[in-house]
């Protein structure tokens, strides 16, 4: 009943997903600010920041956003898979910064430059507070989104869209650590969130395939 409700009111849902979870998400940033459990690895110190990536950093808001409206309005079905992929991980996230509270110390104290990029960074912190990071939803929701693009019927016949996407979503993700708003912890556990995610939404016919194999070699043992 509530999945044949969903389906029928797919567009109420989201509206209702993100309600949610703007809300859960606001509420983890007012409460874990200090009392957390510091994420890093050696090789965050070797990355250094740059103030540039801050641009494909801000448009992932649009690229998530846009890809989300382009299939409500365009196909049903890939938009449902899409919102599958994205609302799983995103809410698998929430729990971990709930049950686990997480945070790093890798924000520069002091800019060696002053331009706009650098305060658009500075104020990209003093909203975004460096905690809850992983699994990295600005990852996550980056390879969900090429994802649905590259799997689309309505870009098949665009391959300079779908080269446009990747080239986006690898940007987004090294802005990520560029911008010290995330250590590579949390991009490793974003992609492999996002490739158990890929087997039970856009990989299901491969999924299918290697249960069937694997049903078949049982049978014949």
């Amino acid at each position: 009943m509530i999945l044949s409700f969903i389906k029928k009111h797919y567009i109420l849902f989201t509206v209702f997903y993100g309600i949610l979870y703007m809300t859960w998400f606001s509420i983890l940033e007012q409460h874990i600010t200090s009392d957390f459990h510091i994420v890093h690895m050696t090789l965050d110190d070797k990355i250094p920041f740059i103030e540039y990536f801050v641009i494909p950093y801000f448009l992932w808001f649009l690229y998530v956003a846009g890809s989300i409206l382009f299939f409500a309005w365009k196909d049903p079905k890939e938009y449902g898979t899409l919102c599958a992929f994205l609302f799983t991980g995103m809410t698998i996230f929430l729990l971990i910064s709930t049950i686990y509270p997480n945070g790093h110390y890798l924000r520069p104290v002091s800019f060696e430059r002053n331009n706009l990029f650098v305060r658009l960074v500075q104020r990209l912190y003093q909203t975004d507070t460096a905690t809850n990071l992983f699994p990295s939803i600005h990852v996550y929701n980056s390879i969900g989104v090429h994802l649905g693009v590259s799997h689309s019927r309505h870009f098949k016949k665009h391959p300079v869209l779908v080269g446009l996407s990747f080239l986006l979503m690898l940007t987004i993700i090294l802005s990520t650590m560029f911008l010290k708003q995330h250590s590579v912890f949390d991009v490793l556990t974003a992609f492999l969130m996002a490739g158990i995610m890929y087997l039970f939404t856009y990989g299901r016919p491969l999924l299918e395939k290697l249960t069937s194999s694997a049903k078949a070699a049982a049978d014949i043992h």
